[in-house]
């Protein structure tokens, strides 16, 4: 299909009738046998617009028929499965545009129901599965293991199903490490302990981000443009991103990569495509000349603060130098 079907497919539709043109270009493409990347990338381009305009029928409507499609356009896709599961439900059932870390994510943001759905996709990866069933269950892991163990260990048996009760959202937090443990096994096959031991800078501070715990992601952010932790944390301590993104750009990541970072760190910035969009020109405007003088800036500031902690202990190394060369002169080190 040549952008003038698309054209012609708005030409036909009356003014204003965004319900028309957008199920008529979904309808359309999903009729192509192996559509090319121009033909996905014309088609989000005219219905993520719409996106806001159109009912929720037509939403379900679209994410049936794409549901079916092999070569469904993943940005369209990800943002119906953003939808309430009664609109994405036949996506996150059958769309192979999501990618496991797709799952994990929209498992993340919008819990057990998404979940739910999730569940029934075939061949899921069995650790999102037992993930989920952790989810629906959280204290059937935690309460069967001291039953199991209570004839040998009976006390200690007691101590676990305690501290199990006492802490709430344990089970929730062993979820999280094992879906981080099975991201990293995806990126590095498994064959490290050391949850970010060889891994790239692109990837400590992906993993750090979902993780959620904003230290994490500030040391690796620290670490990879080799300024102190205080001044990474000021970083993403402010409303916006746009130290984050200067930050992303001095490292030279993609767009794509440098999205995905924000997004996690920055959750509620991107409710809807057009701040997406947004981010994604504000990306490709920051020449990287402009994003090194700020990190220069920024390592200016740390080496400023090394230089101020510094001050006492040279003059502490000063002393101790002084009573070693003391030392030295006295007659019991001149015997020596």
């Amino acid at each position: 299909m040549s952008s003038a079907d698309f054209r012609q497919i708005a030409i036909r539709a009356e003014s204003g009738k965004a319900e028309r043109l957008f199920r008529a270009t979904v309808s359309a493409f999903c009729s192509l046998t192996r559509p090319s990347r121009r033909e996905i990338a014309q088609l989000e381009d005219l219905t993520l617009p719409l996106f806001a305009d159109v009912s929720v029928e037509s939403r379900r409507y679209v994410a049936a028929a794409l549901s079916e499609c092999e070569y469904a356009p993943a940005a369209l896709v990800r943002r119906l499965c953003e939808e309430p599961v009664d609109v994405a439900a036949p996506l996150l059932i059958r769309s192979r545009a999501l990618s496991d870390i797709d799952l994990i994510a929209l498992i993340g943001r919008h819990g057990l129901p998404h979940a739910r759905a999730i569940a029934r996709r075939k061949d899921l990866n069995p650790t999102i599965a037992h993930l989920i069933r952790a989810l629906e269950k959280p204290t059937l892991v935690s309460v069967r293991q001291p039953e199991a163990n209570a004839k040998a260990v009976p006390e200690s048996a007691e101590v676990v199903a305690d501290s199990s009760q006492q802490v709430p959202g344990a089970a929730a937090e062993a979820a999280r490490r094992r879906l981080r443990s099975m991201m990293r096994d995806a990126e590095s096959g498994g064959a490290t302990i050391n949850p970010f031991a060889g891994a790239n800078t692109y990837v400590k501070l992906r993993e750090t981000a979902l993780t959620g715990n904003a230290a994490f992601f500030q040391t690796a952010l620290a670490d990879a443009l080799a300024i102190d932790f205080s001044t990474a944390r000021s970083l993403i301590a402010n409303q916006n991103y746009t130290s984050l993104l200067a930050a992303l750009r001095a490292l030279d990541l993609g767009e794509e990569r440098a999205f995905l970072i924000t997004a996690a760190v920055y959750p509620t910035e991107f409710s809807h495509p057009q701040a997406i969009r947004i981010f994604l020109d504000r990306y490709r405007l920051l020449h990287r000349d402009a994003a090194l003088d700020r990190l220069r800036g920024w390592k200016a500031e740390t080496l400023s603060k090394a230089i101020r902690n510094a001050g006492p202990i040279a003059a502490n190394a000063d002393v101790r130098k002084a009573d070693s060369d003391n030392a030295a002169a006295s007659p019991k080190a001149r015997r020596v």
